[in-house]
């Protein structure tokens, strides 16, 4: 009994020192550094998309072009990319609009680590459609920026013909140049009276891989608030910064500009119950050297040229998309009108 009971005892004690805390080898829990929200068909379905990019200005999505983004993914795989927000576009893009897919899923990115998962390069290397949803956009620059995400999706562009998009800050990445908003956003007053504000942030770091948007810079919200001015101190800046006579596309909120692969740009809007519009910024070609007067930090821009320094197509969206634009040449236009623009003691004028 003794014997026994010492046996007892020795494996008692060897189960209590494999348990002490000394001893334990605590389980990292995984976590994700994303969420993701599916619906529709798990079995990937290849098709054969048409290419094209759909840039809209924020605030509720125009369904038409949205309509529009879907038909050129040709029945495929839709992809929403976020950094914020939840699956909001899912069922809106799975049924609402009336055109079928074979799925749509949502990707919210938690942090940059999820920049190399190899989930989310499979889901970018088998969408037939990707859609940048709006939010930070220096948290998709910083997060994607010259990472395997970014790389996929170029990838996806130019290979496979994929259609890409995007809303608010998802429009705002698509541009060869674009406003990072890296040090925060900055209003078209202070841009206007300081065209050197560190809030300026326009970088040309090769993001995404739209070839016909290569000198294009575009921006947002274009009438909440009135964000012209700044646009205009963009383009001031890359002529003085890069030494590239760049190009603006920009779009009120409600409105889109849907460019198709042979580079014609269709507004869809809501005109005439509305004032939807998109505009076409160029710096007028026909004035040598073409570049603002006074040029200064903690100056007022003075890009005037005789009142003739930019010209602006204005077009008005309609819910057909009727009116375009041809970006191939710039210079081609159906349903809007030509303006000039220019800046004066850092006050913008048309």
């Amino acid at each position: 009994m003794k014997t026994l009971t010492i046996t007892f005892l020795l494996i008692l004690s060897a189960c209590s020192s494999e348990n002490s805390p000394e001893n334990s080898v605590p389980k990292t829990p995984v976590v994700k550094n994303y969420m993701s929200y599916f619906t529709g068909n798990k079995v990937d379905k290849i098709t054969f998309p048409q290419g094209g990019i759909c840039l809209m200005g924020g605030a509720t999505e125009n369904d038409e072009a949205m309509k529009w983004f879907l038909q050129r993914a040709d029945g495929g795989d839709i992809l929403i990319l976020r950094t914020s927000g939840s699956d909001g576009y899912n069922s809106y893009l799975y049924t609402s609009l009336g055109i079928a897919v074979n799925s749509v899923e949502t990707i919210v990115f938690k942090n940059a680590e999820a920049k190399s998962d190899k989930y989310i390069l499979e889901k970018i290397n088998n969408a037939e459609a990707i859609w940048f949803a709006g939010g930070d956009q220096w948290e998709y620059i910083s997060y994607w920026r010259n990472t395997p995400i970014s790389e996929a999706i170029n990838k996806a562009i130019t290979n496979r013909k994929a259609v890409v998009g995007g809303t608010s800050a998802g429009m705002a990445i698509q541009g060869g140049f674009y406003f990072s908003a890296q040090n925060g956003t900055i209003t078209s007053q202070e841009a206007l009276l300081n065209p050197f504000d560190t809030k300026i942030t326009v970088s040309n770091d090769l993001f995404l891989d739209n070839t016909i948007l290569k000198d294009v810079i575009t921006d947002t919200h274009y009438d909440n608030p009135d964000r012209k001015g700044r646009h205009v101190t963009f383009l001031a800046r890359i002529i003085n910064d890069y030494k590239v006579q760049a190009k603006g596309i920009a779009c009120d909120e409600y409105t889109s500009v849907c460019i198709d692969e042979k580079g014609i740009a269709r507004v869809f809007g809501n005109y005439p119950s509305k004032q939807d519009a998109a505009y076409f910024i160029v710096p007028n070609s026909e004035i040598p050297d073409n570049k603002p007067e006074i040029f200064k930090p903690n100056n007022p821009l003075e890009w005037n040229q005789g009142q003739a320094a930019i010209n602006v197509y204005e077009i008005k969206g309609t819910s057909t998309g009727s009116n375009t634009f041809n970006l191939n040449n710039w210079k081609d236009g159906k349903g809007g009108i030509w303006k000039k623009w220019f800046v004066e003691n850092g006050k913008l004028k048309e």
